[in-house]
């Protein structure tokens, strides 16, 4: 059976409850049903009338706030004692722990905004979060708002796009997919320019100047 007909069954069945289940599970890395198609599928349901617009994007963000929060709360309470007593089998170490804390300074409050435009990342993102101890109110800030514009955005295709919702959601899903595989490919020369700056610059501290032989 397709994806998408266990998406309709499930719908024909359960109605709203998939949006605030659904959704909550996927969050939790379970892969049905996926997130985005499931949201944008509730557009189309929208569009023809089968789901009412607003109860259904209450739903969807309900949904989405449920399972982001659970994520974060577990990585909360169980990520730093699993790291502090079998972080030495996964070569993690709470100092690891400490140093990545630093840097989700610099980018983190970004990526946890658009997460959920990131399969993969947005599943594991709440962990993240919850594991380096962000405070609440910042990952509430970032991840809730993140989450009603992720809400928004994939139920509108379905609902704008109607029967034509599938090819919209298909070349949409490749334009985000684009977006940041560049994103990734910048970020990784950036970080390689960086390293290759601090590599020459240790180089040059470290030579002998000529002058004092």
């Amino acid at each position: 059976m397709k994806l998408l007909q266990v998406i309709e069954q499930l719908f024909a069945q359960y109605g709203y409850w998939v949006l605030l289940i659904g959704l909550p599970l996927d969050a939790i890395a379970s892969p049905i049903p996926p997130g985005n198609t499931t949201l944008t599928y509730t557009g189309y349901l929208a569009y023809k009338g089968v789901l009412k617009w607003l109860p259904a994007v209450a739903a969807a963000y309900a949904g989405a706030v449920i399972g982001m929060t659970v994520t974060y709360w577990i990585g909360y309470k169980l990520g730093v004692p699993l790291v502090e007593r079998y972080g030495r089998w996964l070569l993690l170490k709470p100092d690891h722990l400490e140093k990545t804390r630093k840097s989700y300074g610099k980018y983190g409050n970004r990526l946890l905004f658009i997460s959920y435009f990131m399969p993969g990342v947005r599943q594991f993102i709440g962990y993240f979060a919850g594991i380096i101890r962000v405070p609440y109110s910042t990952f509430a800030l970032y991840a809730y708002t993140g989450s009603a514009l992720w809400v928004i955005v994939f139920i509108g295709i379905g609902y704008i796009f109607g029967d034509q919702w599938q090819a919209a959601f298909t070349w949409i899903e490749r334009f985000f997919k684009y977006i940041f595989i560049g994103a990734a490919v910048v970020a990784a020369v950036v970080l390689l320019v960086r390293w290759r700056g601090k590599a020459g610059a240790r180089v040059r501290a470290n030579k002998p100047d000529r002058e004092t032989e």
